[in-house]
């Protein structure tokens, strides 16, 4: 008996959902699955686009053939986790795998797509992480700690992130933990079993940075002895972080805007275009509009880059966080050295409730790694803490902090507000504070929203 005939019963009792697509996009086939899956019979699928999945990882260009999407340009997909929506409007998180089918002579007659439901699984792992959460066995979340107003909307903000595609800027001061945010909206995301690579802008020239990011052919350039796969290649189906974008030279720039947009980069000194599937999230501490302003940096590339910017708050913002903070780092370091230290003196850590950390996370973590040095064992006091803490200053230097302070937010706020066009609600979202607490600070630093435009 020749089996091969009974295909439609076989694939029918599979438990995956599979739908054969022409190459228009059309659905041409499907199995019992794949009808139970989307919410609807057979008659209903076949004749319409695959766009009737509504599928968050699919982006359909539209045309015919290998235009239709990427999948029918690179010729497969391999374990992408996706979010369709059925009919009733449920979300199923899906597994994908798909590949072009050829005819004798190589040309592209249709796709296939075999989609595992894999929604228990995500429910499952949810589960644990809520149960991890309110039992406290996570070191905070994704290695950021703080119970402050700033940082639970904070951490709303990276969860909503995860889930989609937009492109990121996180803005901050040094110290304020750029990495750690950009790294759970990668681990909290459908792309955190693949790649995360970060690239620091700042730390390369031009030849080597463009090297780093799109790889390169031998012989490109002196020294290029054999081909190098850059990070986008890389970082394939995952995310690439480039810090400190603000730092990247202007014909960098040019090339890093072609990649958001078309999704191809080429080797330095190829012209063969590959395509890629990275997620990109950048970072800065600069004022990038001022950049603009001095034609410095490119405003496609800010507008391109920039679609969601996220604020890390300074430590000086929240300071309620601090004494967690403080106990996660003796934590940390006793386990380290070797050393019995449980907390602080209470003096000890009034003062570092009264210091401004310039210097943020980064600083106070050298502040316990210095008293860890001095203090042999039992409770940190105040003599064991770096000098510049300990020391008192005076009205006048209390002044200038205070004023340079005030200047410092009053510019943040300006920068924030432009960014989303002087929506005040959407200000708060960006800095995760109230509306109320934007028209606050509106008031308090004088800054007039009908003249914006001088400002």
């Amino acid at each position: 008996m020749d089996i091969s005939k009974h295909w439609k019963t076989i694939v029918d009792n599979l438990r995956d959902a599979l739908l054969i697509i022409g190459t228009d996009g059309r659905i041409v086939g499907v199995n019992l699955a794949a009808e139970t899956m989307i919410g609807l019979p057979k008659e209903r699928l076949i004749g319409n686009t695959c766009e009737i999945l509504n599928c968050a990882g699919c982006r359909v260009y539209g045309d015919e053939g290998e235009n239709w999407c990427r999948l029918f340009s690179v010729g497969k997909s391999k374990e992408k986790k996706c979010v369709i929506t059925n009919i009733r409007g449920k979300k199923i998180h899906i597994l994908k795998n798909a590949m072009v089918m050829r005819d004798p002579d190589g040309h592209v007659i249709g796709a296939i797509e075999i989609l595992t439901d894999i929604s228990e699984n995500i429910s499952q792992k949810q589960e644990i992480a809520s149960l991890k959460k309110s039992l406290g066995m996570e070191n905070g979340y994704h290695g950021m700690l703080g119970n402050s107003t700033l940082m639970k909307n904070l951490f709303d903000l990276i969860k909503n992130l995860a889930q989609s595609e937009a492109p990121v800027l996180i803005h901050g001061e040094s110290g304020t933990g750029k990495e750690l945010v950009v790294k759970a909206i990668h681990d909290a995301g459908p792309r955190c079993e693949k790649p995360f690579l970060k690239v620091n802008c700042a730390s390369l020239n031009e030849n080597l940075l463009e090297s780093e990011l799109f790889g390169h052919v031998k012989g490109a350039f002196t020294g290029a002895d054999n081909m190098r796969v850059g990070r986008f290649e890389a970082a394939s189906g995952g995310t690439i972080f480039l810090d400190e974008i603000g730092d990247i030279p202007l014909s960098t720039q040019v090339k890093l805007l072609r990649v958001l947009e078309e999704k191809e980069i080429e080797r330095v000194g190829d012209h063969h275009a590959i395509s890629i599937d990275v997620r990109i999230v950048t970072a800065t501490n600069k004022d990038l509009e001022d950049l603009m302003a001095k034609g410095l940096f490119r405003q496609d590339l800010f507008f391109r880059i920039s679609v969601f910017p996220v604020y890390c708050p300074p430590l000086r913002d929240r300071k309620e966080d601090i004494p967690v903070i403080v106990q996660n780092f003796i934590k940390k370091n006793s386990l380290q050295s070797n050393k019995e230290i449980v907390g602080l003196m209470p003096e000890a850590m009034n003062q570092l409730m009264a210091y401004s950390w310039p210097g943020n996370i980064r600083e106070l973590r050298n502040a316990i790694e210095y008293a860890f040095v001095l203090c042999s064992g039992g409770f940190i006091d105040v003599k064991h803490l770096p000098l510049k803490i300990m020391m008192k200053e005076n009205e006048s230097q209390n002044s200038v902090v205070k004023d340079a302070g005030f200047f410092r937010e009053k510019d943040k706020l300006i920068e924030v507000l432009r960014q989303v066009n002087w929506n005040q609600a959407a200000a708060a979202r960006v800095m995760g504070v109230s509306r109320v607490t934007i028209w606050k600070r509106i008031k308090k630093y004088g800054i007039n929203i009908k003249n914006r435009l001088e400002i």
